[in-house]
């Protein structure tokens, strides 16, 4: 190969391929839903005596997560931004409450939350995996 081929070759595989844009991590739909149903069933377990949270299976899915993000290019930093951001805490509060309120649990009324709780398990929903009637 010539001189200027070679050096034409190097250039070309010297040039930064252009990185894929992430979406944010909200958007992260296989993370941001666990991350989400794992708050419904910890808030239900606190305000329900009768139900308590599989922690430990709570921790260990949210490890696979911090894993699978960072498979997906996402840096430590990263991910700490998004679990630590206040808007991102606030935004999934909201959506946690519209969806108790949407199945009729109020925090004025603690047995409602027992409740929805009975039936998350009953259905061997994606909350319900994370509870325990006691």
């Amino acid at each position: 190969m010539s001189g200027a081929k070679l050096l034409f070759v190097l250039s070309v595989l010297a040039i930064p391929v252009a990185a894929e844009a992430k979406p944010p991590l909200r958007e992260v739909k296989e993370i941001d839903d666990e991350l989400y149903y794992i708050a419904i069933a910890n808030e239900i377990s606190e305000f329900c005596p009768s139900i308590s949270g599989r922690r430990l299976k709570a921790i260990g899915v949210m490890w696979g997560l911090k894993s699978k993000a960072n498979k997906l290019g996402y840096s430590d930093s990263e991910i700490r931004a998004y679990v630590e951001s206040d808007a991102e805490k606030d935004r999934m509060r909201a959506k946690g409450e519209a969806y108790l309120a949407a199945n009729g649990v109020s925090y004025g009324n603690p047995g409602s939350f027992c409740s929805l709780g009975q039936a998350e398990i009953k259905r061997n929903s994606a909350i319900g995996v994370y509870l325990r009637a006691n």
